[in-house]
């Protein structure tokens, strides 16, 4: 599945999307390898459908599932977790949930330079260790 994965990050970096990750998983009783992507504004139904039909042809030559599975492409999620720190500088501009050991903030994403994340939180300018971080998301705000 990994040579499966870094292919996929490949094809779907070439469409101008970011790969999310991959899953294979039983759901319902049916084998579904799941594709979640993003990019810098919002995935839409067209997004998912130019990379199911890209990602659809290369498993027909990859072939690397034995059984019979649904290939579902969808968006990675309006408040999905930001897991790495490629992943929190490409958010820069949103806004962010995180959580520490100490305190729970939201705010609009400043900066992050890899050590310090910097957000505005009730108008004022908050420096964050990144070491300090347990969870760290975007967020939408009504």
């Amino acid at each position: 599945m990994e040579k499966v994965k870094n292919r996929f990050k490949e094809i779907v970096e070439e469409l101008g999307y970011y790969l999310y990750d991959v899953i294979y998983e039983k759901e319902n009783g049916e084998n579904v390898l799941k594709v979640l992507i993003e990019n810098n504004t919002f995935i839409d139904v067209d997004d998912c459908v130019k990379v199911s039909h890209i990602l659809s042809d290369e498993l027909d030559v990859l072939d690397p599932i034995q059984e019979a599975y649904n290939l579902e492409v969808s968006s990675s999620g309006a408040e999905r977790e930001l897991r790495s720190s490629e992943e929190i500088k490409r958010v820069i501009g949103k806004t962010v949930y995180i959580k520490t050991i100490e305190q729970t903030l939201t705010g609009k994403l400043l900066s992050f330079n890899g050590e310090v994340i910097e957000i505005t939180y009730k108008n004022k300018k908050i420096k964050i260790d990144y070491i300090d971080v347990s969870y760290i998301r975007l967020a939408i705000i009504f």
